[in-house]
Order: C-alpha cells, then sequence, then structure tokens
C-alpha cells in the first residue's frame, strides 16, 4: 500500500467524511488517488505487512505517525457495540466551526493501520472477540471480549498475545488494562473481578490476584503508580484499593488494603498522578498523589509516606446520567511547574492546581473553571495549554484552556468509540451493581480512551485512532492545499504575532522565529497572486474580474504592509499583477485606503506614475487628490501632477505641492485669486466651484497664519514665521503682479472682503490673537486695519452689514487689554449715522443688528446716547431704543419698545413676567411697569388672550373687574374670561379661585353666545357659580340641556325632567310633518339626510333623559317613578300614530325601537303589568290586532324568561356548592382515630385496667390515648366549668413542646387536639345495657389548625365566589338606597340588559379524597 502525507490533517471544520465517498478537498489535501473499485476488509487483512511502513518511537516518546493511514477516519459511523443504550450516539450534520478560519486544522487525526487490521484478524483467525480497552505506553496494549491481551510494538507489529481464550472465559472480558512507565508490566483487569500481571519483555504470566477486593464485581480501572511496586484498582461496587507488589525468596504476592469504601458513595474514576521522565525529582512525586471521582464529589488522597485525604471538592448540579472525568498534567505557573487536575461531570471542567508548600502540606488552588455546551463523556490534556474533550454526541473539541477557546471540532462517529457499559453494570457478574453507577455507566468510554506524550489513543469496535498536535508549518499548508489562502495568511500572521493557540514547532528567539513565519508569508503571498491571475475569468462581465481581484490584492498589500515588505509589493508583486490590466486597476485604487491611514507614505516612480494615470482615466480626482496630500513629494514628479490638479480643480493638492515640494506658499495664492477676483470684482454671482475655492483661499490664508499646513499637518517651525510674513506681504500689496491700469488698490484684500467680509475678519481676528510681542507682526496688524477702513467707509460697494461687521472687529480689538491698535473715534460717530440713515429702508434689520453688536462689544466705542436714542427711535431701531433704556432703568418706556416692534410683539408677555417675577429690580422699577401694563392691557388682550390672562392669574388678580371694564369688545372679553376661568398648572394654580360668582354667570352668558358647545362641560367643570342664576341665564338663551343640568344640580329631578322632555318633543315634531305638501319641491335624497340627523338628534336626547330618569328613579317610590316614566313613554308613542304613508316606514321602525329601548329601562323600575297596561291603553297600540304590540310583550317576556333562569341556576349552584362542602367537613370530623398503643401514655397500663370497672379513654389525633382520670390529674382540661364542655389538649404532645399542660398551655399547638373530641367509655357487660367500647361524640369544635385546614378547603375555589357574584347581582336590584352620584349603568336598565354582562358559571372543584 503506498505511503501517503499523513501529516496533514484529515478534518477540517468544512468536511464531512465517510467511508463510501472521500470529500473533493480531502483528495485534494491528501493526493488520494481515484480507485475504480474500493479495496475490500478481506483484502486489506491479507495483504502482507510493508517492511517500510515502520511505526517507530522518537525521542521524545512521542508515537511518530509518518505512515499512519490518512483516510483513516473515512469509516461509517456506527453505535458502539458495547454501549449498554447507543441512543445518545444520535448522529449529527458537523456545523461549520467559525473558529476553523482563524485556527485551521489543530489535531492530526490518523488511523493505526497495521493495529486495526490485527484487531479484525484476531477476532477472526483466534477468536479474540471484539476490543475492549487499549493503554499506550512505550508500546500500545489491547484487552478484548474473549480475555486476550494484544500488545503490538512501536512498528505496530503484534509481539505478544497474553492469555488464552479458556481463561478469558473463565474470567471475562478484559475490562482495564495499565502499563508501568518503564514498559516492563502489564496489568489486565477483567470483567469477573481477577487481576492479572503479565512480563513484557517475555510474555510470562507472573501473577493472578483473585483476592484483592470483594468477589462478584467487576475491575473498571487499574493503575500503575509511579511506583512499579504500587497499583491502585477500582471495582464495580464503587471501591478503591491499592494493590502492593512484594516478592520475598522468589515468592510473588501481593496486598490489598482499601483506600474507599463503595458504601460511602461510588467511585467510577481514578487517576493517579504520573511524573513525566524530566520531572522525576519533583518534590510532590514523594506523595504519589491519587486523584478519585466518585458520583458526588472527587477527592485527592496521598499514599505515600501515608496514606492522608489532602481534598475533596463536590462537582454542583450536574446529570445522573454524565460520567465523571479526571486528567493529570504538569503546567508552568509563574515560573514554576506544578501539577493541574481537571476534572468534570457535565458541561464545566474545573481545574485545581496543587503545590507542595515549604512546610510540606499539600496546598490546592482552584483555578477558572472552563463551561461548555455539551455533555462531556472523556476528557485528556494533550500538552500543557490544551485539552481534548469528546461529548455524548462523539463531537471532539480541541480547546485552549488559557483563553477556554475551541480550536476545532471534529467528528468521531466513523471510529465506532467502545463502550464500557457491560463492566459498570457487571453484566459478567449477575448486574449487582446500583442503578446510580449502572446509568453512568451507559456512556463511560474511560479504556477507550489513551493518552500519552502528547498523543492520544481512541479505540473502536473494529479500528484504533491516533490523535496528535499538527506543527505551525503543517496548518498553514493545510489551508493552502484547500486553496484557503486567506485564512492561511490571517493564521500565519497570528504565528508571527504570537496570538496563535496550541503551536507546535515554534522555538527560540523571537526574531528568529518571526523571520522564519515571514518566510513561509511571502511564499503564501506568490502563490496566492500566481493562483488568482490563473484561475482569473478570460471572459465575461468586467465587474466579475474586478471582483475576482477585490477579494485578492487588498490581501497582499495588507500583509506586504504588516510585514514592511514594500520592495516585494511594488518590485515582484506589482510587477506580475500589471499583466492583467484588471489586476493592475484593482491593486492601484486599493491603495488609496493604505495611503490615507498613512500606512503608506512612498510609492516608487513606476507606480506613482500608473496610479496618476489611472485615476486621471478614470475621472477619481477626489481620490487621487486624496492620496497625493498623504504622498511623500520625493515619489512626486512635481510638474506632471501640478498640470493634472490646475486642470481638473484638485487645488489641496496643488497648494500640498507647492508648500511641501518648492516650499512656495505665494504661488496657490496668485492662481486662487486669479479665478475669483475678476468676477467679484465685475460684481458677477460666483459658480458654486468659485465659491469653494474662495473658501479654501480663506481656510489656507489661516493656516499660513497660524502656522498650519494645508490641508493637514504643520509648516516646519524654522519657516514659520517666514511663511507669515510672507503672505501679510502678499495681502498688503498695492497691486497684483500683472495688474491692468484701472485695478483698484489693495486687490488682494478688496477681493476677500467681496467675497466674504465676515470669514475675512474673523481670519485676521484668529491671527491677531497670536500676535504678542512680535514687533514685526504688530506693524503688519496696524497696517491692514488701515487698509480696511481706506477700503471700506465711505464705499458703496460695501452694505451696512459688512462695515458693521468691520467696526465690531475693531470695536473688539480695541476692547483687548494688551491693544496697541489705533483707530481714529470718528469714524465710529461717521459708522453710525451711516447705520441709522432714515432715508433708506432697505436692511433695517442687518443695520439694527450691526449696530447692536457694535454697541455690545464694550465700553470702548462711547457715543453721545441721548443723540443715538433719537437716531435710534426715527430709525425705529427697536432693539437699540430697548439696549439704551436697560442702561437707564427706563424699564415702562420697553414696554411701549416691544409694543411698537413688529417682529418681537410677541415676546411683551415673558419680558413683563420675568420683570415682575425674578429679584433684582426695585419696587419703584416694577410699580412702574405694572402701571403701564394695566394701561395696555386692552392691546395685550387684543395681542394674546391666553397669555395675558396668565399674566393676569400672576401679577394683576386684584385688578380683575377694573381689567375686565375696560375691555368693550364681548368676542374678546369671552376669550379673555375663557383662558382666566380655565383651570392652569402653574405658580398660582388657585388664583382662578379667588373670582366672585358674577364673573362666572357672566361667563355662562358669554359661553351660550359664542361657544354653546362647551356651555355643559364649563358648567361640570366649575362650581364658583350660583344655581338660580345661572339657571336664569341659560333659560334667557334657550339652552335645554344646560337648564335641566342645573335644575339636577339644584335637587329638582322633576323640573329637569319636564326641560328635557320639552326638548325631546320639539325633535320629534320635527319627524312628523304637518301638512303632506310641505316638502314636496324638495329633492328625496336631501329629505333621507335630513331624516337621519333627525332621529340621530332624537336618540341624543332620549339617551340623556333616559340617563336623568335612571339617576332619579333611585331615590323616588313607586308612584313617583310612575310620573317620570310614563309621560317620557308617551311622549315616544304618540308621534308614531301621526306617520303616514310609504316614506314614514323607516322612520316608524326607528321609534319603536327608541320606545322598545324606554321599555327596557322602565323594567327596572316599574312592574311590568303597569307597564303592559299603560301600552294596552295607547291608540298605537291599543287598537288593531295583537300582532302590532306582539314585538313589544315578546321581548318584555324574553327578558323575565332570561331573569328567571339566571335565579334558579344560580340557586342550584350556591345549594350544590354548600352540600360539597358540608360533605367534605363531615367526612372530615367524623374520620374515626387510630391509637398508636394499647396503653395509656401517663400511667402506661393497659386502656382497660380492670375488667369490672368502666373506665373513659380519651384518643387525640396524634394517636397517644389516655385514660380520663390521668388526664385530670396531670390538670390538661381547659378549665371550663361544666365537665361535658370541657376542651383537651394531649399532654405528651404539649409538654414535649415546652407546654405545662392545664389551663395555661396553648390551644391547638402542634396536633395536641383532637379533631373530634373523642371519649370512649369501656363499660362491663354487667354493667349495664350499653354495648361494650361504645363511643360517646361529646362535641364537635375546630381549632385554630382545623380552621386552617377548612380555610384550604375554601381556598379550592379559584377566582370570586358565586355568593359573591349573586351579592352583585342582588346588589343592582337593591336600588332603594342607591344615590344620584352612584348610576349604576347610566342610560341601562338591570345589571343583565349590559351588553358587557357574562356570566360564568363553572362547576365545583374535584378534590382527591
Amino acid at each position: 500500500m503506498s505511503e501517503s502525507p499523513d501529516a496533514h490533517s484529515l478534518l477540517s471544520a468544512s468536511s464531512q467524511l465517510n467511508l463510501m465517498e472521500i470529500d473533493a478537498i480531502d483528495d485534494k489535501e491528501f493526493d488520494i488517488p481515484q480507485v475504480d473499485t474500493p479495496p475490500t476488509l478481506e483484502s486489506i487483512l491479507n495483504e502482507p505487512e510493508d517492511e517500510d511502513e515502520q511505526f517507530v518511537l522518537e525521542d521524545t516518546c512521542l508515537l511518530n505517525t509518518e505512515n499512519i493511514d490518512a483516510h483513516s477516519c473515512d469509516t461509517s459511523s456506527l453505535a458502539s457495540s458495547d454501549s449498554g443504550d447507543p441512543a445518545h450516539l444520535k448522529r449529527k450534520k458537523r456545523t461549520v466551526d467559525l473558529n476553523a478560519t482563524v485556527h485551521g486544522s489543530v489535531l492530526r487525526h490518523s488511523l493505526l493501520k497495521g493495529i486495526s487490521a490485527q484487531i479484525v484478524s484476531a477476532a477472526d483467525k483466534v477468536d479474540a472477540g471484539l476490543p475492549t480497552a487499549i493503554t499506550v505506553s512505550g508500546v500500545i496494549a489491547v484487552g478484548t471480549s474473549h480475555g486476550l491481551a494484544l500488545v503490538f510494538d512501536a512498528n505496530q507489529a503484534l509481539r505478544l498475545c497474553l492469555g488464552t481464550t479458556a481463561t478469558g472465559a473463565e474470567y471475562g472480558a478484559v475490562s482495564a488494562l495499565s502499563i508501568n512507565h518503564d514498559c516492563s508490566r502489564l496489568l489486565c483487569g477483567f470483567a469477573k473481578g481477577q487481576i492479572t500481571m503479565w512480563d513484557l519483555a517475555n510474555g510470562k504470566l507472573l501473577r493472578t490476584i483473585t483476592d484483592a477486593h470483594p468477589p462478584g464485581t467487576a475491575i473498571l480501572h487499574v493503575k500503575f503508580t509511579d511506583d512499579p511496586t504500587l497499583a491502585v484498582c477500582n471495582d464495580s461496587g464503587g471501591s478503591v484499593f491499592e494493590l502492593a507488589f512484594r516478592r520475598v525468596m522468589g515468592m510473588r504476592s501481593c496486598d490489598s488494603r482499601c483506600l474507599f469504601s463503595g458504601s460511602k458513595g461510588e467511585v467510577c474514576c481514578i487517576e493517579p498522578l504520573h511524573t513525566p521522565p524530566d520531572l522525576r525529582d519533583h518534590p510532590i512525586t514523594h506523595y504519589s498523589l491519587l486523584a478519585m471521582g466518585s458520583l458526588t464529589k472527587i477527592l485527592v488522597i496521598g499514599l505515600k509516606p501515608s496514606l492522608k485525604v489532602w481534598m475533596t471538592f463536590p462537582y454542583g448540579k450536574s446529570d445522573p446520567s454524565s460520567v465523571p472525568q479526571l486528567a493529570w498534567q504538569f503546567v508552568p505557573v509563574q515560573k514554576t511547574v506544578n501539577p493541574i487536575l481537571a476534572f468534570c461531570r457535565g458541561d464545566t471542567v474545573h481545574f485545581l492546581l496543587v503545590k507542595k508548600e515549604e512546610t510540606g502540606t499539600i496546598h490546592v488552588i482552584k483555578q477558572r473553571q472552563l463551561h461548555l455546551s455539551c455533555d462531556i463523556i472523556s476528557l485528556s490534556w494533550i500538552n500543557s495549554r490544551t485539552l481534548v474533550l469528546v461529548d455524548s454526541h462523539e463531537k471532539l473539541q480541541v480547546v485552549d484552556r488559557p483563553s477556554q477557546e475551541v480550536l476545532e471540532t471534529l467528528d468521531l462517529d466513523q471510529v465506532q468509540l467502545v463502550y464500557n457499559s457491560r463492566h459498570f453494570k457487571s453484566l459478567a457478574t449477575g448486574g449487582n451493581v446500583s442503578q446510580a453507577l449502572a446509568l453512568v455507566g451507559e456512556k463511560a468510554c474511560y479504556q477507550s480512551v489513551s493518552s500519552y506524550a502528547g498523543q492520544i489513543v481512541y479505540l473502536g469496535t473494529k479500528s484504533a485512532h491516533i490523535m496528535t498536535l499538527r506543527n505551525w508549518r503543517e496548518r498553514v499548508d493545510c489551508l493552502l492545499k484547500q486553496e484557503r489562502f486567506v485564512e492561511a495568511l490571517s493564521l500565519a500572521w497570528s504565528f508571527h504575532e504570537g496570538t496563535a493557540k496550541a503551536v507546535l514547532g515554534l522555538f527560540g528567539d523571537p526574531v528568529k522565529r518571526k523571520g522564519v513565519v515571514a518566510d513561509k508569508m511571502v511564499e503564501i503571498l506568490f502563490q496566492f497572486a500566481e493562483r488568482s491571475l490563473k484561475k482569473c475569468p478570460e471572459q465575461g462581465k468586467i465587474q466579475v474580474m474586478e471582483q475576482h481581484f477585490q477579494d485578492v490584492v487588498p490581501v497582499l498589500v495588507d500583509y506586504c504592509l504588516l510585514l514592511q515588505r514594500i520592495d516585494l509589493l511594488f518590485n515582484q508583486l506589482y510587477g506580475r499583477l500589471v499583466e492583467n490590466v484588471v489586476a493592475k486597476g484593482v491593486f492601484l485604487e486599493s491603495l488609496e485606503s493604505y495611503i490615507i491611514a498613512e500606512r503608506l507614505g512612498h510609492l516608487t516612480t513606476p507606480v506613482m506614475r500608473d496610479l496618476l494615470a489611472h485615476y486621471h482615466g478614470n475621472g477619481m480626482m477626489d481620490s487621487l487628490e486624496n492620496c497625493i496630500v498623504h504622498l511623500d513629494v520625493t515619489s512626486l514628479d512635481i510638474q506632471q501632477v501640478v498640470q493634472v490638479c490646475w486642470e481638473n480643480q484638485l487645488y489641496d493638492a496643488m497648494i500640498y505641492v507647492f508648500n511641501s515640494g518648492m516650499n512656495d506658499y505665494i504661488t496657490p495664492m496668485e492662481k486662487l485669486f486669479a479665478v475669483i477676483g475678476p468676477p467679484l470684482r465685475e460684481g458677477r454671482t460666483l459658480t458654486d466651484e468659485q465659491v469653494v475655492m474662495g473658501n479654501k483661499l480663506l481656510v489656507y490664508i489661516s493656516c499660513c497664519l497660524a502656522g498650519r499646513a494645508y490641508p493637514l499637518g504643520d509648516i516646519p517651525e524654522d519657516l514659520v514665521a517666514q511663511v507669515k510674513n510672507q503672505v501679510f506681504e502678499f495681502l498688503i500689496r498695492l497691486h497684483s503682479a500683472d495688474s491692468e491700469e484701472e485695478e483698484e488698490v489693495f486687490p488682494f484684500i478688496r477681493t476677500l472682503l467681496h467675497f466674504d467680509t465676515r470669514e475675512f475678519l474673523n481670519v485676521l481676528a484668529l491671527t491677531f490673537e497670536d500676535f504678542k510681542n512680535d514687533k514685526q507682526a504688530l506693524e503688519y496688524q496696524q497696517r491692514i486695519v488701515d487698509i480696511l477702513l481706506k477700503v471700506m467707509v465711505d464705499n458703496p460697494d460695501f452694505t451696512p452689514s459688512q462695515v458693521g461687521g468691520l467696526f465690531t472687529f475693531l470695536a473688539r480689538q480695541l476692547a483687548k487689554p494688551d491693544n496697541t491698535l489705533f483707530v481714529n473715534r470718528k469714524l465710529f460717530d461717521q459708522v453710525l449715522e451711516f447705520l441709522c440713515s432714515p432715508d433708506d429702508d432697505s436692511r433695517h434689520t442687518e443695520r439694527q443688528q450691526v449696530l447692536l453688536e457694535l454697541l455690545q462689544v464694550g465700553g470702548v466705542v462711547q457715543f453721545d446716547e441721548g443723540r443715538l436714542l433719537a437716531l435710534a427711535e426715527k430709525a425705529e431701531f427697536y432693539q437699540i431704543c430697548e439696549f439704551l433704556y436697560e442702561k437707564k432703568h427706563l424699564y415702562d418706556r420697553i414696554i411701549d419698545c416691544y409694543l411698537r416692534d413688529p417682529l418681537r410683539k410677541e415676546e411683551i408677555f415673558s419680558y413683563i413676567h420675568n420683570l415682575l417675577a425674578m429679584p433684582g429690580y426695585s419696587s419703584e422699577e416694577k410699580k412702574t411697569v405694572w402701571d403701564k401694563t394695566l394701561q395696555h392691557i386692552q392691546e395685550l388682550v387684543t395681542l394674546d388672550p391666553s397669555k395675558s390672562a396668565d399674566l393676569v392669574a400672576c401679577h394683576f388678580s386684584e385688578e380683575v373687574r377694573p381689567i375686565i371694564s375696560q375691555l368693550q369688545d364681548d368676542q374678546l372679553l369671552f376669550e379673555f374670561l375663557s383662558c382666566l376661568l380655565e383651570p392652569r398648572e402653574g405658580h398660582h394654580p388657585g388664583a382662578a379661585l379667588t373670582l366672585k360668582p358674577d364673573l362666572h354667570e357672566l361667563q355662562v352668558g358669554l359661553l351660550c353666545r359664542f361657544a354653546p358647545q362647551k356651555l355643559q362641560s364649563f358648567l361640570q367643570t366649575s362650581q364658583q357659580y350660583r344655581l338660580e342664576e345661572a339657571i336664569q341665564v341659560t333659560e334667557q338663551y334657550h339652552h335645554s340641556e344646560a337648564t335641566a343640568y342645573l335644575l339636577e344640580r339644584k335637587g329638582d329631578a322633576h323640573g329637569a325632567f319636564t326641560v328635557l322632555l320639552k326638548t325631546l318633543k320639539e325633535k320629534l315634531a320635527l319627524l312628523t310633518p304637518e301638512s303632506e305638501g310641505a316638502g314636496e319641491g324638495r329633492r328625496v335624497e336631501e329629505e333621507e339626510e335630513e331624516g337621519e340627523s333627525t332621529l340621530r338628534r332624537v336618540e341624543d336626547s332620549l339617551n340623556d333623559i333616559i340617563a336623568l330618569c335612571h339617576r332619579s328613579s333611585q331615590n323616588l317610590n313607586q308612584q313617583q317613578r310612575e310620573v317620570l316614566w310614563f309621560p317620557l313613554l308617551e311622549a315616544m308613542m304618540a308621534p308614531q300614530k301621526l306617520l303616514k304613508g310609504p316614506g314614514a316606514k323607516h322612520t316608524s321602525e326607528a321609534l319603536k325601537e327608541l320606545t322598545m329601548k324606554v321599555l327596557n329601562s322602565m323594567s327596572s323600575f316599574i312592574p311590568l303589568p303597569a307597564i303592559i297596561q299603560r301600552i294596552l291603553q295607547d291608540p298605537v297600540y291599543g287598537k288593531g290586532k295583537l300582532a302590532e304590540i306582539q314585538g313589544l310583550i315578546l321581548g318584555m317576556l324574553e327578558t323575565f324568561n332570561y331573569e328567571q333562569t339566571l335565579l334558579e341556576t344560580t340557586t342550584s349552584l350556591l345549594n350544590h356548592d354548600l352540600h360539597w362542602s358540608l360533605a367534605h367537613l363531615r367526612a372530615a370530623v367524623t374520620r374515626g382515630l387510630h391509637p398508636r398503643q394499647d396503653h395509656c401514655n401517663i400511667c402506661l397500663q393497659q386502656y382497660k385496667r380492670r375488667q369490672d370497672s368502666a373506665e373513659e379513654i380519651i384518643i387525640f389525633s396524634c394517636g397517644h390515648l389516655y385514660h380520663c382520670q390521668c388526664l385530670q390529674q396531670k390538670d390538661c382540661g381547659r378549665g371550663f366549668t361544666s365537665e361535658r364542655q370541657q376542651g383537651w389538649s394531649c399532654y405528651k404532645c404539649s409538654s414535649s413542646q415546652g407546654g405545662r399542660g392545664g389551663a395555661s398551655s396553648e390551644p391547638g399547638r402542634g396536633r395536641s387536639t383532637s379533631l373530634a373530641q373523642t371519649r370512649v367509655t369501656s363499660v362491663h357487660r354487667d354493667g349495664g345495657a350499653e354495648a361494650h367500647g361504645k363511643k360517646v361524640f361529646i362535641e364537635a369544635t375546630l381549632d385554630p389548625q382545623q380552621e386552617q385546614s377548612w380555610d384550604q378547603l375554601r381556598c379550592l375555589y379559584r377566582g370570586p365566589s358565586r355568593l359573591a357574584i349573586l351579592s352583585e347581582l342582588s346588589h343592582c336590584h337593591s336600588n332603594e338606597k342607591a344615590g344620584l352620584l352612584n348610576p349604576a349603568q347610566p342610560g341601562t336598565g338591570s345589571i343583565f340588559h349590559s351588553e358587557n354582562f357574562q356570566l360564568k358559571l363553572s362547576p365545583p372543584p374535584l378534590v382527591e379524597e
């Protein structure tokens, strides 16, 4: 069989393996040739062993896997033959592990081909049975189900076959194996409890141990310790025994002692601490530590120098079927190497660091836990940082302990792992084990996993597999073979930076390590570039080709920059990519982000030339500009770049090239002025492009004067002063270089002032901030100020705002404490005249704002205030006036300013309120404002009634009547009063309450006139008006609803009813046309619409009157109720006889429906016979056939039937509930009592002391029995006067609870009182007619404990009781005492007529007897 390169992973996170079809990825990865017909199992087993297939041990004691079969994992998944219940082995599809992209394939999984073949062969040829256990040291030993142990050497050759099938039949299957550290002895444990020791040098049986542990239990584990004369074993009884081997005078013996008994908790896992060869002299080895895992906790004990328990640790909550796991590993921690014990049961792995203290004691330190979302069935260390776990779904996970990250997940389905369930259930000895241990055994696979020196071997039903860590190069190559270049580079970079996990093969100096990895990464980059060029689609859409290279090129650039290999990037890689036009374009475009991020500052000349051409050719001018300003100027062809920039308006780039490349700061300004100067001089509007240039120019000048480079960075320090002077010299030039004759003086300053005066002045202001003691700069400052005044003052080209801006700027400069500027003060007076010129109405707001700014700058600029005030009033600059009045404290004059200023009229209210409310103003000042406000109150109310009302409520509550008398307009008065009287949230919530009632009545009258729809709500919310006066007002304006409401409040319900009835009749009259020809000329549709609206009004009116009757009926007698309801009924029935003709049918139906509504409402208050009698007397219903009133009668009968049924059902349910409750209570009370013994608990004599005497016996519910006399002597009665009524308490229960008995003891303590006090009278046969032992029931009272039981019985009802529901129903009928303000449901009759009423009837609850 040909050798295959197994050094590479079989399982990637994205590949699924199967026996019959090998995935394409695996074929490529391992160069597996295609086979037409797969070989059979027989052909593989009959194949001669190749001499060159060596399985040798390296110096590091690692099993060499050079020739292990690479596609060994491709076996189909079967449930283990040895598992008690394979249900937990449900196969799952492997999900893609995201971490695989970062970590690659960490484990190499290989089949031990020679061993696997011979396991199968042995089963066939010598009836060895199936494999059951495996262990690895210098050799590999495999135990079988027929009692054989097969020992293989490092070349996978079978060296020894120990035991025979005959001994196998006697001892059962091999259930545990262990090899000592020098590979000279093998211990075999058997399913029937025997242990054998073999010499591995010659295959000789040295010992057969049959009495080391109790008979009838299987050996679960047998383990050598580091001492070759000492071993430990664990049996299916859960006990652990120490085996001490002796050889005296040629006789071999074995002494056994019990370390842990299964009766104290069953141990199902043991692990002695094995020290690696290089740590044999570690101080902890003297203790010979052993870890034991029981079902509830783990124990760490020392076997030497004497037996001692060093630690116990519970697992916490876990699944009873989870398998305890233990694993030791020596780990370097803080420059010392100490053992760590990893243990788990379920999904959480705990770590304990074990140290030897100087005092000689063992110290255990708990480490950080590892939480996983799976049930772990195997736990092994593969090195000091990495754990390998197997979960109950046979998924293997590689976990990095420090970071707790899962590095890789593999599927072990194809291994067909062997489970040890038979031995845990001890089936060979009759299955005599506890249920708990048998449950754990379902998933136990302790003997199928063996780890040794960085390798883990897994035993399957027909094969053996080995897992080893791949070295770093192999992990990278795995990804390369799958053409996952990006992930390979990412993984290699993590090796380079030292962030990778489970790293193998990188040792020594960090610099050298980085160098080795960097060389590998360069190799990958070349491969990636070549592969991308080969795989590029030759034809098709250009977007597809671009996308192809966009996935590749940025990765190449990124890693070249990370490795700081610019030469590699621009020479070799770029040289290859240039061959493809698309690749070249993508490469050049990808450079932009790195240049902008300052990761790439220098390009070679050819690349820069290509970059310029590509960006220019594709119109990517913004990107080009971004790149140029971030690049080193030395890599640029300055002439070419400047030409391209100027042609394409890349001004930032152009400025950068001139500044950095030639130290020329003036030429860019000249070029920009040449563009924006002419249009500004000619008065043309600038284009958007020119505006952008102008703004750039301002920012550039600002940067130059502030010592900053444009667009980013700083000017070199030695050039700062020189650049500043050059720029000033340029700005104050009298004429430009190529000036024409008609050019005005100072063209540059003039241009900037015209472009944006305010921003240019801001630039100057910022610059002047930096001038402190620089004499040269101060001269420039004065010079520029003089030029500005010369250019702008008396120049009609500049607006008032621009001139004002200049003087504001100057005033601010002059106000500074260290000011050195000189400005002629007369100029400020000129500006004042200019801004206040009344002959020009344009820019009024702008002029005022500028002047205000100038005044607010401070006390530098002194004006004649009187003259300024006169000018401001003349120019209507009211804000200026306010500013001046404020300085003079003439606050009342400011009110006039606000009233006259159309823009700020609304602000007057907050001004007055703040001035009157805030401290800081004198009482005289507040008084003048208060008086002034009262004078102008009419104007204020007209301006905003609501804010005026707020103001009056806060500050003028005493002046309300004079204010109202001033308001002439009724509409205005109404709006003001409405705002004043409505409830407000504010500082004075009670202000409105102090107003007198006549104002409220005035408001009622105004509401009647201007807003009748709000009248009702006002009457309901306001309580300040007098009823009589308010009724007169509403009657005057004929508002019947309001009048009725007021009459009802007054207590005149009949008067209210009369008013509403009159309104109803008026509305009904509209429904009955008086003359038939009245509506002949109108359209039918109009009539229908009008009829509908009238009907709606009638219905609304009817609802109001029904609600009134409902409220009133609660307090009236029968006769008074009839006086209310019958006129309403007649009013509704009267119009119906007037409706004639075909068109009246709809109206008639509607009226009948409304009449039915009245009848339903009446039925709660008026007896039905009276109603029916009244209906039959009515001419509409009284004459003609009965069919006409059939609907009304049937409706009433339905209501009656409903109520009758409801009453019967409720009564029946209540009776049933009562019977059920009483029956249960009676059953509980009359239950018989059973005494615990047949003697009295006080005198300890038989309850029947003498045959001839009649004695009363008392039994309590607690089961204690007493003679009545004994209890009386102990004074356990409750001390009632009558003996018959005496209440007893159990003497024993009350005294055991600290009670003294007698009258003082608490009733019902414990169970000391009987459920029914029961007294048994014992009578001799001859003594009377009563039978012997007759029970006499004296009384049945409930003690507190029984009351509690009764409460529990009642609590079985969930929700309101039926009695409560019935009470609620009857409450609705008890209408004699309900008041006006407690309407049950306005507009309805009884609760049964509510549409939402639902009576939910449920059967009684069932209680278990």
